[in-house]
């Protein structure tokens, strides 16, 4: 690939009262320009991915960005939104500006403010990354809909409740050491398998343990090309990207084999020249715990139906064979709809610059895998990291 990630910035994920959209962009705009130690002078393209479906009032936020430095006005500068999976959309948007030779340096940005709105309607507008003409009524908005996949994958495969509390409070475990994260604390299994008046159902046969954030934050990438990349301090190079967009509407595909996913990796795989147990980590969307037990069979982790075994024997935790959530995940870091593609990116670039937070950072991370799925496995964006130095 011809790009590198040469800075980053990143909030806290959870509620914050004082902040906006344009308070958390601003911020972490400037703090990435001067992790990378550049100037807004240097950056010659503008990317922001913004989901907000009516989580604000301002929509059209683009040029939001352009508040944090005087010197970014004239910029080109673009939203992107492809649901759950803006933040990685946005990532892709400014590597292809580089390869295209438009650009030397790309600002890169994801945001979401979630937590002013009121509960229903934060399911109404979650919502909207279905198909309305379909999924429209689902009871319990989005969840709903995951809901919908994880009793039809415990008809065909049996009751996988123990692996999703497993993943649950695996990812909780991970959580702990980010300081990052919404929620850092330990559930254990136990809290997390049992239903209770603080675990809840909330769809389908998911409790809220199962359930990603409501989440306030903002992410920022500087992105270089190679020449560029060689003079800065730190770069964390492309190995491969990929992006397999399936239909919207479940009813033409077999939701339960996120066929994108699976696309999307198999082409990341190849352009890459690894397979999947080269990578030293991955960080993948566990919006819902039932997602993340699927990915684990459409990335070929395990065979189609056994997703359970990976969890189950310990494969996945920080210290088995392929560490997957380091970070905690969407489950425990939070999951601010715009930014969570490009904070999956930055925490891949920690690990592998050696810069994770302490009890986060894995030994010896040389190769890191991005998932990152719009809607119901309809979006599904790849990418696979190197440090180059």
């Amino acid at each position: 690939m011809t790009a590198s990630i040469v800075g980053w910035a990143h909030t806290p994920f959870g509620k914050f009262d004082t902040e906006t959209v344009e308070s958390l962009v601003v911020r972490v705009a400037n703090e990435a320009m001067a992790d990378a130690g550049i100037s807004a002078s240097d950056v010659d393209e503008i990317v922001l991915g913004h989901f907000n479906a009516g989580f604000s009032a301002q929509d059209f936020t683009a040029s939001l960005v352009l508040q944090a430095d005087p010197k970014l006005r004239f910029k080109p500068a673009t939203r992107v939104e492809n649901a759950c999976a803006t933040g990685s959309a946005a990532v892709h948007q400014g590597l292809r500006a580089i390869a295209a030779g438009a650009a030397k340096i790309v600002l890169v940005v994801g945001v979401e403010q979630m937590t002013r709105t009121p509960g229903p309607e934060i399911g109404k507008n979650l919502l909207k990354a279905s198909y309305l003409p379909e999924d429209g009524e689902t009871v319990g908005g989005f969840a709903g809909v995951f809901g919908k996949i994880a009793s039809s994958y415990f008809q065909k495969y049996g009751d996988q409740s123990d692996a999703l509390a497993l993943i649950a409070a695996k990812n909780h475990k991970n959580g702990v050491a980010n300081p990052f994260a919404q929620m850092r604390k330990d559930f254990g299994f136990d809290f997390c398998r049992a239903e209770s008046e603080k675990n809840p159902y909330v769809a389908g046969p998911l409790k809220r343990t199962d359930c990603s954030l409501v989440s306030d934050g903002a992410a920022a990438l500087v992105l270089a090309d190679a020449e560029t990349a060689k003079t800065m301090g730190k770069s964390i190079g492309f190995r491969a990207t990929a992006h397999a967009q399936d239909f919207l509407p479940m009813s033409k595909r077999d939701i339960l084999q996120f066929e994108g996913c699976t696309v999307a990796w198999q082409r990341a795989l190849e352009q890459a020249g690894v397979t999947l147990s080269d990578l030293s980590f991955v960080e993948t969307h566990d919006c819902f715990t039932v997602a993340e037990l699927i990915e684990y069979e459409a990335m070929g982790l395990t065979p189609k139906g056994q997703g359970a075994r990976a969890i189950k024997e310990g494969w996945t935790l920080k210290d088995g064979k392929l560490p997957v959530n380091p970070s905690g995940g969407l489950k425990a870091k939070g999951h601010p709809i715009g930014a969570t593609g490009v904070s999956m990116h930055v925490m891949t670039a920690m690990q592998l610059a050696g810069q994770a937070p302490e009890g986060m950072q894995l030994k010896n991370a040389k190769l890191g895998g991005i998932f990152n799925m719009g809607g119901a496995a309809v979006a599904n964006y790849v990418s696979v990291l190197e440090p180059l130095k």
